[in-house]
């Protein structure tokens, strides 16, 4: 199975293509993470999940995902967007779907690490959406394939989840708020003061 990216990515760039540095201190539904981190953090991600989809493996595919970012570079508008054509392009590509890979120092078969790092962009994306107080639209494929990565493990017993402990979402809410629960995500949050 094959998936575009390009639908979170772009939303991605097209959010913080014109993004102001006074936001970058804004919290977001992502722990403890500011804007900054969470973008330094979709900058290393971008990398990591490019050179894993080329089988590239190295420091960026064998790095674990708690280790502190770089901070950003001075033109980091213009970086994540490069990044993020180039993981899009990266994952276009049959033979990234194919075999094994390493992401986050785990080895994995290539189509899960492809599916992560479209899950990390559909998540991520949300979260600085919902900081910025921006709306936030992906398609029902990208839904669907996050909905499959994340639902086995929020059945297990007493796992949180790659983004944290599931949140309880009514069955019949819209699929990105069920996505977003399965990510440890309260689909209703809003920044402190809103």
């Amino acid at each position: 199975m094959m998936l575009d990216l390009e639908p979170p990515a772009a939303r991605i760039a097209e959010m913080t293509r014109n993004l102001p540095d006074d936001r970058l201190a804004d919290p977001t539904p992502c722990g403890v993470y500011t804007v900054r981190i969470l973008l330094e953090h979709l900058v290393g991600l971008t990398v990591a999940f490019h050179d894993a989809g080329r089988k590239e493996l190295g420091a960026s595919t064998g790095t674990a995902p708690a280790t502190p970012f770089p901070p950003l570079d001075p033109d980091w508008r213009a970086v994540l967007a490069r990044r993020l054509d180039e993981l899009v392009a990266t994952w276009r590509r049959p033979e990234s779907w194919e075999g094994e890979t390493q992401a986050g120092g785990i080895t994995l078969p290539a189509q899960v690490a492809g599916l992560v790092a479209q899950n990390e962009l559909l998540v991520h994306g949300w979260d600085l959406a919902r900081a910025l107080g921006l709306d936030y639209a992906v398609p029902a494929a990208n839904l669907e394939a996050s909905r499959s990565l994340l639902a086995p493990a929020a059945d297990e017993p007493d796992v949180s989840g790659a983004f944290g402990t599931p949140v309880e979402v009514p069955e019949d809410a819209p699929l990105l708020h069920r996505v977003l629960g399965l990510a440890g995500r309260d689909p209703s949050w809003t920044p402190p003061g809103a």
